[in-house]
């Protein structure tokens, strides 16, 4: 036992220089810097600490809370320097060097997760300490505030957004809003490409509005006031639920604030695009999802939530391409948790799941050719294939003879160096638009074989497009300019940016609000996809180490979504595409610690 703790202290020495050299590195330090000294000091004292405070935890719960930390701490030192890495060996040319360097830097920032993820994991385990702080005893406390938490959060949400809505009106049109309100018109066909179901909501909304007033300003922003109630009644939705939990109400008013007072969630509330009622959709059908996990076992989930269920599953299949397939991958998951969680009265969440799923193909397939909607083509679910071969024909590998031609059917080569953007695929897919998309689709099998020889033949290649073409939704340590788009993009459909408030004060307040996220530390990692995406790890890795693996559900529709986007992303970095991620970051940490009824 000595010689351990004499060892222990030479131990964390030796991790906090792995460490200073990883955060020197990450920095842009040279050695030299005194603030490496101070990184070392620091290192070194945290270490210590978290030894003392883990020495406090339960040996049979530390097994756990090592192996997930352990786990995690591997995935994100990969995340992190997958993107980082070649900053830190830019200056060397030996490659036994290079990989020496960055092998100790892994060490070293695997150290440090490790280390801070033991710490919180620590904490967050400590049920008793834990509901002190979250929970209160609703004796004495006001009947309206119990009741009306929910009501009073959708009321601020509309308070403070509201001013978005008048300077925004009608609304914010980017070119896809535009796209679906031509189809709302009449003037061009129905299309898939953006979720025909919310094309037709729109319409629905819009029609009723033009005849009511005549005015397609009056009918468009009667829509976006909709989108924007929608989007607030979703976060009372989700308020009422931590209150169902009994959580204090200064903590619901701070989940609130996230929604109520960070710009992004305002702008995106007055922008006519599918990707907000689909977060919505997502956050109340993971609420629902919550409330059963409170549920009595045995008992069959209450109509009210089990319609917002079937609701809310609906919109994930329908109002985004890539929900369908997520919801496809969580549904025998779902039936699994049926079962375990409401046993012989699963019958009802049976029902609830076949709704939504025969619902939604009968909706894709018969009803949507009845109305001759045109389906995306194929090659907008191809993002990733092209752009990694397409990589490997810029980076002038060599292909064969034949693998020229079989490319040379769809595309012309003589451009593809030009348009090749590595961190965009709209280009080559608009290439092969421009091609011969016929042939590719009649050579599937062909194309498939290629990709897959290309890719053991090249797969440094085909690693480094994938990380350039996926990274913002993993990559913590990037800013994006998110929620600047305004007003109306240019158009001839009669529409047209008209604030009903303005002037230089409200134009500035709103440039700053947005452009404070890219300034202020720790408010910015609110704006970064790549932190609510560790954010999301961290708290699924808390159900094993909490040991409530029922929780799991409740991450696995997010964790699936954000599986179709990695996989299909023709952007690098479009903060809307993972929107539904960053407007639940506030359940999935409140889903984490929550206490669970214990179940026999």
């Amino acid at each position: 036992m000595k010689i351990r703790s004499g060892i222990r202290p030479m131990l964390r020495a030796a991790e906090s220089f792995l460490t200073t050299w990883a955060l020197m590195k990450a920095s842009r330090m040279e050695p030299g810097n005194v603030l490496t000294l101070f990184f070392f000091l620091f290192s070194f004292i945290f270490y210590r600490c978290v030894d003392q405070l883990t020495q406090k935890a339960d040996p049979s719960g530390q097994k756990n809370s090592v192996r997930v930390s352990g786990i995690l701490a591997v995935v994100f030192t990969i995340l992190y320097m997958a993107v980082d890495y070649h900053f830190y060996v830019q200056t060397l040319t030996s490659r036994l060097f290079r990989a020496g360097i960055l092998s100790v830097i892994f060490c070293g920032f695997t150290t440090l997760f490790y280390h801070l993820l033991r710490m919180l994991y620590f904490l967050i385990s400590d049920r008793a300490r834990l509901e002190k702080v979250l929970l209160s005893d609703c004796n004495g406390q006001s009947r309206f505030l119990s009741k009306h938490t929910g009501l009073c959060s959708f009321l601020l949400c509309m308070v403070c957004w509201f001013p978005y809505y008048l300077y925004q009106y009608p609304g914010v049109m980017t070119p896809d809003s535009l796209n679906q309100f031509e189809q709302v018109l009449g003037v061009i066909p129905y299309s898939n490409h953006h979720p025909w179901m919310h094309t037709l909501l729109i319409k629905m909304i819009y029609t009723l509005g033009y005849r009511l007033t005549g005015s397609m300003l009056i009918a468009l922003s009667l829509y976006t006031l909709f989108q924007m109630a929608a989007l607030a009644a979703s976060v009372g939705y989700f308020i009422n639920t931590l209150r169902l939990f009994q959580v204090k109400p200064p903590l619901c008013l701070a989940v609130t604030l996230f929604y109520a007072l960070i710009p992004y969630h305002a702008v995106f509330s007055v922008t006519i695009w599918k990707d907000i009622l689909f977060a919505a959709a997502l956050l109340c059908f993971s609420c629902t999802l919550l409330r059963f996990l409170r549920g009595e076992p045995d008992k069959a989930p209450g109509r009210g939530d089990l319609a917002l269920f079937v609701l809310t599953g609906l919109m994930l299949c329908l109002f985004r391409s890539n929900g369908w397939y997520a919801f496809m991958l969580c549904l025998p998951f779902l039936f699994f948790f049926s079962r375990k969680i409401f046993r012989k009265k699963a019958r009802a969440m049976y029902c609830a799941l076949l709704a939504i799923f025969l619902t939604a193909v009968i909706v894709k397939y018969p009803v949507m050719n009845a109305f001759h909607v045109t389906q995306p083509d194929l090659v907008e679910s191809l993002s990733i294939p092209v752009q990694q071969i397409a990589a490997v024909i810029c980076n002038d590998r060599e292909l064969t003879q034949q693998e020229l031609e079989l490319v040379e059917q769809v595309v012309d080569l003589t451009y593809i160096k030009k348009l090749y953007d590595p961190y965009f695929a709209d280009n080559i897919k608009e290439l092969v638009r421009a091609g011969h998309q016929d042939y590719l689709a009649e050579h599937k099998g062909d194309f498939l074989r290629l990709w897959l020889r290309l890719g053991l033949r090249y797969p440094g290649d085909y690693l480094t497009a994938y990380i350039h073409q996926t990274y913002g939704y993993w990559y913590p340590d990037s800013f994006y300019l998110v929620a600047e788009a305004e007003g109306v993009s240019a158009t001839s459909l009669g529409v047209s940016h008209t604030p009903l408030i303005r002037g230089p004060l409200v134009i500035k307040a709103k440039e700053i609000s947005i452009k404070l996220g890219g300034m202020l530390p720790l408010y910015g990692t609110l704006w970064s996809m790549g932190v609510a995406c560790w954010a999301m790890l961290f708290c699924i890795g808390a159900a094993f180490v909490r040991r409530e693996r029922r929780k799991l559900t409740l991450f696995l529709p997010s964790a699936a979504l954000l599986l179709t986007v990695l996989i299909a992303t023709p952007v690098a970095t479009e903060f809307r595409y993972v929107y539904f991620m960053v407007f639940a970051l506030p359940f999935y940490v409140m889903a984490a610690v929550l206490p669970l009824r214990e179940r026999g």
